[in-house]
């Protein structure tokens, strides 16, 4: 797999966890930390911890095994479509958001803190410009599944969750006390620009 992507350009990479030999959770890591693509993962592992853990190694989207094609395409499409919207804002949207002392380039996909770049997931950098276009207001978890995903979801679904506890390790001095992504208990999240104690 290496050596295809080394010489070929890929739009996206769906990634079984079971693999023979190198085990898919360390291949996504991998490419993860080279390449910057969106990565679906298709398992047969289908418990929550699985899904978190792959959702938490960068993946964009976790579907367990089995599946109906459709919905293995209707994702693709979904993932492919989210990543060029936000590679490619309209020339009406402003290309450079900030916070903090964050740098959000929406043209080069890239966040940066003081000049240094910090990598994100397709799906991180996607939830992170939601937050910052939508600023100062609580925004549900559902909102931001169908702002992401787009798809029908399942009530129990906490991919919101898990990015948002990635993004928080990125951006938060403190994870554990956010001052820019926080949550509001029984309704959602809120993002402040200016940071909030």
């Amino acid at each position: 797999m290496d050596r295809y992507l080394s010489g070929h350009e890929v739009d996206l990479v769906i990634l079984d966890l079971m693999l023979p030999g190198e085990d898919g959770l360390s291949i996504g890591r991998r490419l993860r930390q080279q390449k910057n693509m969106p990565i679906i993962i298709l398992s047969a592992r289908g418990e929550e911890l699985d899904r978190i853990v792959g959702l938490e190694m960068g993946a964009d989207d976790y579907l367990t095994k089995p599946f109906n094609p459709r919905e293995l395409l209707a994702r693709i499409r979904s993932v492919l479509r989210r990543c060029n919207e936000v590679k490619q804002p309209t020339a009406s949207e402003e290309h450079i958001l900030t916070f903090g002392p964050f740098t959000l380039d929406l043209q080069k996909h890239e966040l940066s803190r003081d000049g240094q770049e910090i990598t994100l997931t397709s799906g991180e950098f996607t939830l992170l410009r939601i937050f910052l276009e939508h600023s100062n207001r609580v925004l549900t978890r559902d909102s931001l599944l169908e702002m992401t995903k787009g798809y029908e979801h399942s009530p129990l679904d906490r991919s919101i969750d898990v990015c948002v506890g990635r993004l928080r390790r990125k951006i938060e001095p403190d994870p554990t006390q956010p001052v820019y992504l926080r949550t509001v208990w029984g309704s959602g999240y809120i993002f402040s620009r200016q940071g909030k104690a």
